[in-house]
């Protein structure tokens, strides 16, 4: 069965970014956009990622302009407004696409592991969390309203081995 250390998406300067290196940590996986209402999130996830990452966690944030057209720009704008805007310090990935054809084939795995209200294998918006354990299995999906300090206990159980898959 794949797990999310089986795949390698683009990082944002289009190298592969294998997952693999996050074996033995929980990783919190975000689809995120900069002009959307839910994007005052990234300064939770900062937060997570800032009192967490010392006991293992990673966060990683995948640019996605399929909402909304709500992530207009390049690598470049992206990364200076998450840096500038949200002091954002964990990684900043290429921009994805997490539906459709031409989906990326981590957000075709996350959705099939984790899929959404009645089993639809479909990402509604913006910042939807998936998070995985140190074994890669996806252990939780979180709705966008989902505030990124309400996922404290779903990490803590990650961080701590007693999360169930």
């Amino acid at each position: 069965m794949a797990t999310i250390h089986d795949f390698a998406p683009r990082a944002a300067d289009g190298t592969p970014h294998s997952l693999a290196q996050y074996r033995g940590r929980p990783v919190l996986l975000v689809n995120t956009a900069s002009k959307c209402g839910f994007t005052g999130q990234y300064a939770g996830l900062e937060d997570l990622w800032r009192r967490h990452s010392a006991r293992g966690l990673a966060v990683l944030a995948f640019p996605c302009n399929q909402f909304g057209a709500q992530e207009p720009g390049d690598a470049a704008e992206i990364a200076r407004f998450c840096s500038l805007t949200y002091e954002v310090s964990f990684p900043v990935l290429a921009k994805v696409k997490v539906n459709g054809p031409e989906a990326d084939p981590l957000f075709v795995h996350l959705k099939r592991a984790k899929p959404g209200l009645f089993g639809f294998q479909s990402i509604k918006w913006n910042f939807t969390k998936f998070l995985a354990d140190g074994e890669g299995r996806v252990i939780g999906r979180y709705a966008p309203k989902t505030k990124p300090v309400e996922l404290e206990g779903a990490i803590e159980g990650a961080l701590t081995g007693t999360a169930a898959p």
